[in-house]
């Protein structure tokens, strides 16, 4: 198991091409959806409902652009490269040039705090 997981977490593939989406928690009678980044996407639900949540969020989310608060205090832009239970690998924004330089971090899974979605305000829009 990765980091964050527990042995309740059970996980969930994408019929077709088994990309893992996410984990079900059991919670009372029904159970959490978790997505890929490790975050709460329901309460609890069905299984069915669970299932269905995951399928519809996919994985297009992971394609957003997002921020990491730097140890100087400054967000700065990121995009995600790898997720998995032992780490979420981000890498400085190129913008898609090919040539940029750039830096790469393995946060810890679940996502942390000083990841974030970033918002239009910070991307200039």
């Amino acid at each position: 198991m990765g980091k964050g997981i527990s042995d309740d977490w059970i996980e969930y593939r994408r019929d077709g091409d088994h990309e893992r989406l996410g984990w079900f928690v059991p919670e009372g009678d029904g159970f959490v959806a978790i997505d890929a980044l490790g975050e709460r996407r329901t309460g609890p639900v069905d299984w069915m409902a669970a299932e269905h949540c995951l399928d519809e969020l996919g994985l297009s989310y992971l394609f957003e652009p997002y921020e990491m608060l730097t140890e100087t205090g400054n967000w700065i832009p990121v995009r995600i490269v790898n997720v998995s239970p032992d780490a979420i690998d981000v890498k400085s924004e190129d913008y898609g040039a090919i040539d940029a330089p750039s830096t790469s971090w393995a946060l810890p899974f679940p996502k942390p705090d000083s990841l974030r979605t970033a918002s239009h305000d910070s991307m200039g829009v």
